[in-house]
């Protein structure tokens, strides 16, 4: 390359013009993961210009805004006309019943979906849209963290929370996290190509980008396993939890004999690799019963259940109720439930 000169890998196109809506207390990591990957996208090398991406960060008044961790943006503008954007962004904060809503924000928004701008609710932010009356029959991407307090609020909605994210047109919605990286990288490249998609997400330090039908982690075990083999039996069974793995083939997979592996997991956790993997696969099928509208018989094939006869009667003998009735009961406010989170393994000393 001649010194001096710079090479436009998206010529012709238009900057990508995004429009920031924050609200109180908004979550800092997907604001920064999605404003990052545009700012690394808009220039060469790390100068930061905002040439092949432009972006506004707004507030009802033009204050500051204040996030969730107790940091401030500023300066932040107050709501500009929404066709200067090709995309506005909200993203929302700590959930609060008492906190009052930000009327002026929503008025923007339906605003902006008047005049045919696409909207993005990052985490928490697709509470605003549907608060906005903007998401009738639309689906609707969230955190799994926060699908039951979706279903308590707004029961006519009805949450995905088995994936990162939902490009539905006109409407995206996002997990959050750090999965607003894996959106971001999916608009760049859109609107200006792959070349400048993949030079964020190398500087980012990020391996790949995920497609939006990546499924969202699902926390199914918790608790510190000093044993080695053990934690990476368990890693394994983490990795098959849509298949009855044998315990030859367990064995196998971590280089030990299956008598070896039995013996260990009873010392270490007081019960045999084989009941533990069942039990695994139970506390994810009871993860998607929370967290996800798949019906009884597509979660049992998914947990790697023979049929649902086989599913149901595991399930009943490890929870106490039915998969239908566990369900109902996951949707009703303020009931008490079964932990769908973790699985809670606790080592014994070792000898």
């Amino acid at each position: 390359m001649t010194p001096g000169v710079t090479i436009d890998l998206c010529p012709g196109r238009a900057p990508l013009s995004v429009g920031f809506v924050l609200l109180h207390r908004f979550t800092m990591l997907p604001f920064a993961a999605f404003v990052d990957y545009l700012r690394l996208a808009a220039d060469e090398g790390d100068r930061s210009r905002q040439q092949h991406c432009h972006w506004t960060f707004m507030t009802s008044i033009g204050q500051e805004a204040l996030s969730s961790c107790g940091a401030t943006i500023s300066p932040c503008l107050s709501f500009q006309d929404p066709s200067e954007f090709d995309y506005i962004v909200v993203i929302g904060g700590v959930l609060d019943e008492r906190a009052r809503l930000d009327t002026t924000a929503l008025a923007y928004l339906r605003q902006a979906a008047d005049v045919g701008v696409p909207l993005v609710g990052l985490c928490t932010g697709v509470f605003a849209l549907i608060q906005a009356g903007l998401m009738k029959g639309r689906r609707c991407c969230v955190s799994w963290y926060h699908h039951r307090d979706m279903m308590q609020r707004f029961p006519a909605i009805h949450p995905v929370a088995d994936r990162l994210y939902i490009d539905d047109g006109d409407r995206l919605t996002c997990a959050g996290g750090a999965a607003a990286a894996d959106l971001a990288a999916h608009l760049v490249e859109r609107h200006l190509g792959k070349a400048w998609a993949m030079k964020s997400l190398n500087i980012m330090l990020l391996d790949e980008v995920r497609t939006g039908t990546h499924p969202q982690p699902q926390p199914v075990v918790f608790g510190k396993i000093k044993d080695r083999l053990v934690r990476r039996s368990i890693n394994v069974l983490e990795q098959h939890l849509g298949e009855a793995i044998s315990m030859d083939v367990l064995a196998e997979r971590v280089g030990t004999s299956r008598r070896n592996l039995e013996r260990r997991f009873r010392e270490v956790l007081g019960v045999g690799p084989q009941k533990f993997a069942r039990d695994l696969r139970l506390r994810y099928g009871l993860w998607l019963l929370h967290y996800t509208g798949k019906r009884i018989t597509e979660i049992g094939e998914r947990c790697g259940f023979a049929d649902t006869a086989h599913f149901s009667r595991h399930f009943r003998s490890a929870f106490g109720m039915t998969p239908t009735e566990m369900r109902k009961r996951a949707i009703e406010p303020g009931a008490d439930r079964v932990d769908p989170f973790f699985l809670h393994v606790e080592s014994r000393p070792e000898l």
